[in-house]
């Protein structure tokens, strides 16, 4: 049992939209991720997902609304809800997410952005 830095552990890569694993709680997987621009729109039909700021201000897109996510925030999207993470003015977001195991990164969407592993740090 050791101690996590999430921030810390945000300077061992540098890709964007490519979140790393830094534990795993019961079925859940807390990850870590730099963002920048636009993600793809999605949605993940049976799990929640939460996203916290870490450093930065990110936009959630949904269908209805944008909803603007400052550092240090939350925010939980619900299982079903369709999504599009983005960030502003080519401003790069750290970001810390909370989510099954099973959750797959972009849904049932396939992008060029789409992860298929997540390198554990």
């Amino acid at each position: 049992m050791n101690s996590i830095d999430p921030k810390e552990k945000l300077t061992k890569f540098s890709d964007h939209w490519h979140p790393h694993q830094i534990g795993v709680v019961n079925d859940m997987q807390v990850l870590v991720a730099k963002v920048k621009d636009e993600f793809v729109w999605h949605q993940h039909e049976e799990e929640d997902e939460l996203f916290q700021v870490l450093k930065g201000t990110l936009c959630l897109q949904f269908e209805d609304k944008t909803e603007t996510v400052k550092e240090g925030e939350i925010i939980i999207v619900p299982k079903g809800v369709k999504h599009c993470p983005m960030t502003k003015n080519g401003e790069e977001v750290h970001i810390m997410l909370f989510e099954k195991l099973s959750t797959r990164h972009s849904g049932e969407v396939e992008d060029s952005l789409t992860q298929t592993d997540y390198p554990k740090i």
